[in-house]
């Protein structure tokens, strides 16, 4: 099973739930404790929650014209799908039929479960639109408040820039550029969640990923993730020619150890990182500009992997670099591993 369907199946496995207690709730404000109004308030629950997040997990996550649209639109096209699910569901009224309820409603009990269900449901796309914004992790993070106080996490830190964006930006105009790297994160994106590891930002034509070490370490996952792009983009060059005249190359570099992480601002918070291993990443990933393979992964990065990577790699020695008078020890990859 792959990494991007296992996750799905535990965000469903949270929103079932989620609907369930719904469910009990919409059963006690209905009948008490009365064990046909909370039979029915599970049903409920549990079909809507599991019909609705299987098909936005399975079905509206896939469709790229909809992460396009804006937020409005993205979110009113959810809800007319949720309000279709809901309307389907209360008319086949399967919480009557397991509670042994009699299957005449009156017009007011329908439409004022439908108004209680679909608040509920809009509630629920509401969440999964701002996770989308800022990241599921991230979202999780800012509700559990893991990094309302800043703590340090031994982390792997993957830094990866397009190259040649600057004359291809001269080339193609603002507008262009931005699409071009829009289509190209997008792509790269989705490496990142097939090799588990969390999309910490996007800065100009840099895209920085990181990993918690336990996570990281498993199966040299920071590498492979890197070569994985790298294959993506092979794969989808033929598509990025026709579109804008050019095929993205990347390069990276790749460095491990403590970083601080916790969340800053007012207005506008957000969760940062911050720490000698980001500045020493970013260093290593301009040094990976100069060397044959265009990737540079630290020493101390690699002696974290519980496995030798599944391709070769090359000592490159110490490369001197800016902040570190002793320089750092490197390893490169090939530019197709």
């Amino acid at each position: 099973m792959s990494a991007r369907v296992e996750r799905k199946l535990r965000y469903l496995m949270a929103v079932v739930i989620v609907g369930i207690l719904s469910g009990v709730v919409m059963g006690l404000i209905r009948g008490g404790i009365a064990t046909p109004a909370l039979t029915t308030g599970v049903t409920y629950g549990f079909l809507l929650a599991a019909v609705i997040g299987t098909i936005e997990l399975f079905v509206l996550e896939d469709w790229d014209w909809l992460g396009r649209l804006p937020f409005i639109a993205n979110l009113a096209v959810r809800s007319a799908v949720y309000a279709v699910i809901i309307i389907g569901i209360q008319l086949l009224q399967p919480g009557e039929r397991v509670a042994g309820l009699p299957l005449d409603p009156s017009f007011g009990d329908f439409w004022s479960s439908f108004v209680m269900s679909a608040s509920i449901s809009v509630l629920v796309n509401l969440g999964f639109s701002i996770a989308n914004l800022i990241g599921p992790r991230a979202f999780m993070n800012f509700v559990s408040g893991r990094y309302h106080r800043p703590v340090e996490e031994d982390r792997f830190v993957l830094f990866v820039d397009i190259a040649g964006s600057t004359g291809l930006a001269e080339r193609l105009g603002g507008i262009g550029i931005h699409r071009f790297l829009d289509r190209t994160f997008r792509l790269l994106t989705q490496s990142v969640v097939d090799y588990r590891g969390e999309v910490l930002n996007y800065i100009g034509d840099e895209i920085i990923v990181t990993w918690p070490e336990g996570n990281g370490a498993v199966d040299c996952r920071p590498l492979r993730c890197f070569v994985a792009m790298r294959r993506a983009l092979q794969k989808a060059a033929p598509q990025f020619e026709r579109e804008f005249g050019a095929v993205p190359q990347i390069r990276g570099s790749l460095h491990f150890g403590p970083v601080i992480v916790g969340e800053i601002g007012d207005i506008k918070r957000a969760i940062v990182f911050n720490g000698d291993v980001m500045n020493t990443a970013a260093r290593l990933e301009e040094l990976s500009r100069k060397v044959d393979g265009g990737f540079l992964a630290s020493r101390a990065a690699m002696a974290r992997f519980a496995v030798p990577p599944p391709f070769p790699v090359s000592d490159l020695g110490t490369l001197p670099i800016r902040g570190r008078v002793d320089g750092i020890d490197v390893v490169g990859i090939g530019a197709v591993a």
